[in-house]
């Protein structure tokens, strides 16, 4: 796991809600903000109905911002099939969905070998002990709070006993939520032991992105 000791607080702006005709711009906004990494939403229309960017996107973005986390959230049926890519483009982190994988040991083997940090995603409809064999293989487990593929849904309240869950046995871990995440539901989330905060809209449409990640990492440092 990727915690040596009490985990940080960790604030990722998903850019699918940004311009995305100016996304450089849109990132370094954010990054501005105070924003600690940045989440990119990865969906090819079959393990969710919805298309957004791939790797060429990552390709271009990340020789301009070399030093920021990118956090990949592969929304995409075999998620096998593009590690390698998304590792020559420079991803950070590949985090795909335990529903999506025929074989989850071999491709935490595969994203490791290629470089990147290990996230495993859950869908509210999936139990949060089907993660259970694989939390000590990756760095991060990411708990969806809407249903996969569209953002400006309404935040999944009923999803934080899996968060306590994962809290309570292991206190180390990084532990993700996203969707409808902002300041009206971040302290549900830091309650519940999340550290890693994926916000879209809340944030990436704020009249002061700033305002609104100081007020959260509040939060959440307060209940840490």
């Amino acid at each position: 796991m990727s915690c040596s000791g009490k985990p940080s607080c960790k604030i990722g702006p998903s850019i699918l809600n940004a311009d995305l005709s100016d996304l450089h711009s849109a990132c370094v906004k954010m990054m501005d903000s105070g924003a600690d990494y940045l989440h990119l939403d990865v969906m090819d229309g079959h393990f969710v109905p919805n298309l957004t960017f791939g790797h060429p996107v990552v390709k271009c973005l990340k020789p301009k911002l070399p030093d920021v986390f990118f956090d990949m959230h592969m929304m995409v049926a075999n998620p096998e099939k593009w590690v390698s890519e998304m590792a020559d483009a420079g991803a950070s982190q590949y985090t795909f969905h335990l529903e999506a994988s025929e074989d989850v040991p071999k491709l935490i083997r595969q994203i490791k070998e290629a470089g990147m940090k290990v996230g495993i995603g859950l869908k509210p409809g999936t139990a949060v002990e089907a993660v259970l064999p694989y939390v000590e293989a990756a760095d991060m487990i990411l708990i969806m709070t809407v249903e996969p593929g569209f953002g400006g849904q309404k935040f999944m309240a009923d999803m934080m006993p899996k968060v306590q869950v994962l809290r309570s046995r292991f206190p180390e871990l990084d532990i993700e939520v996203d969707g409808g995440v902002g300041p009206d539901t971040i302290q549900l989330c830091a309650e519940a032991g999340a550290n890693m905060i994926v916000s879209g809209s809340a944030v990436v449409k704020a009249a002061d992105p700033k305002a609104v990640i100081t007020n959260m990492r509040h939060v959440v440092d307060s209940a840490l």
